[in-house]
Order: C-alpha cells, then structure tokens, then sequence
C-alpha cells in the first residue's frame, strides 16, 4: 500500500520541499514543534528505520544533518532535535526541528493549525540557508 509520504513525493498531495535528491527528500511537516520541523524521507517506501540497509540509513542521516545546520543557520537554533518514530506514518523518517531550551522537545506543543503564509515563508527561508551552504542543487525552487 502506498503510504502518504510516498503520495507526497509524488506529487499526489502537496508538500513544502526543501530537499530533492535521487533516494531522499525533505520537506516541512504539517503539524511542527517549532518552525522548520522538517520529515526527512527516503524515496523509497521503508516502513521502519531498522529495515533500511546501512546506506540509506547513511543518506538519510547525512541529510538530516545538513537540514539541521541549515536550521540552526536560519532560525538561529542552540541545538536540533532528531526524532525516529514512524507510528502516523509507516514509512520511515526522520523528525529534524531547531530548538532554544528543552521544552522544545514536548511533543505536546506540536502546532496542528499552523498558517499557511508562515509556513511558506518558513521554507522560503530554509531552502535559502541551504543554498546558502552550497546545496543549491537539491534545493526546489
């Protein structure tokens, strides 16, 4: 079955991309901790991170990282939380989102109504720090 992120990088249902490569993408989630949560995703449907061979494991993680110091450029973050978890999706990602002090890792203050133009505006900066950094070739436009 084809799960919703694999719609999303289909173009099935919209996304907020900040990186496209061959195996992985990354986009903005809609239901962030704070803004610039990003689900960093490989192409291919992996339902649990266990299950993904060492290489792409690998990529995924290496993108996380340049997602995160992108993060920590733009939103001017102290530090970047990562997060496997899988349990809403069953494809596998990682949660990558910039953080000032530890209450930005409850959960429970996950914004499941952020608006729209802050949202934009919230991947029109990060895909710029990106390209910033010298990664214009995965950034979309």
């Amino acid at each position: 079955m084809t799960t919703l992120f694999t719609k999303i990088i289909n173009g099935e249902v919209p996304g907020r991309f900040v990186w496209r490569d061959d195996d992985v993408v990354a986009f903005l989630t809609i239901a962030p901790i704070t803004p610039g949560h990003t689900l960093v995703v490989p192409r291919r449907e992996i339902e649990h991170w266990l299950e993904a061979d060492p290489e792409m494991l690998s990529k995924v993680m290496s993108v996380a990282q340049t997602i995160g110091r992108a993060q920590e450029e733009a939103f001017g973050a102290k530090r970047v939380g990562v997060l496997f978890e899988g349990y809403e999706v069953p494809h596998f990602h990682v949660h990558v989102w910039p953080t000032r002090s530890p209450a930005d890792f409850d959960l429970k203050r996950v914004d499941h109504a952020p608006d729209p133009a802050d949202m934009e505006r919230t991947a029109q900066t990060l895909r710029g720090a990106l390209r910033d950094a010298g990664h214009g070739t995965c950034v979309p436009d």
